[in-house]
């Protein structure tokens, strides 16, 4: 998809998504778009490039360096004790959501809002946006976490 067009798409979104306080509303609509700009690239075991493709780590990784010049683990289980826990009803865009796919933190994506997270999902499939609601993803939920995105 053009560059133009996922950026009039992220500004459509971003009225359906609240903005957090704790962080400045600037920064969360490149979030939003490095994470929507990924949505079709291929998922590869081990990637962290749009041009090589991403697992979900990956894709986590990515889009946090490329909206906030901050560095994750490419490592669902190490992403998942950073930042600070978040419950469910609190979740904001850029939370991250956690899934118990194979065992206990073994996949992650990026909470958009409204019930909705993306993700690179498997081998064979691309990065995609998914319902937090449906019955395959609620019985895996594993929690969530909020990484600061500015120092103080």
């Amino acid at each position: 998809m053009h560059r133009n067009c996922l950026y009039l798409c992220v500004l459509i979104l971003t009225g359906c998504v609240a903005i957090p306080r704790e962080r400045p509303a600037a920064r969360d609509p490149e979030m939003i778009f490095q994470a929507l700009a990924a949505a079709g690239v291929p998922y590869k075991r081990g990637g962290s490039s749009s041009e090589n493709g991403f697992d979900c780590s990956g894709l986590v990784a990515h889009v946090y360096r490329e909206a906030y010049g901050i560095q994750l683990p490419h490592n669902a289980r190490a992403q998942s004790r950073m930042g600070r826990s978040v419950r469910l009803a609190e979740l904001e865009a850029g939370d991250l959501v956690f899934y118990n796919t194979e065992r206990p933190y073994s996949h992650v994506g990026i909470y958009l809002g409204d019930n909705r997270f993306i993700h690179a999902p498997r081998p064979g499939k691309a990065v995609r946006v998914e319902d937090m609601r449906s019955k395959y993803w609620m019985r895996r939920f594993d929690g969530a976490r909020r990484i600061p995105t500015r120092s103080g």
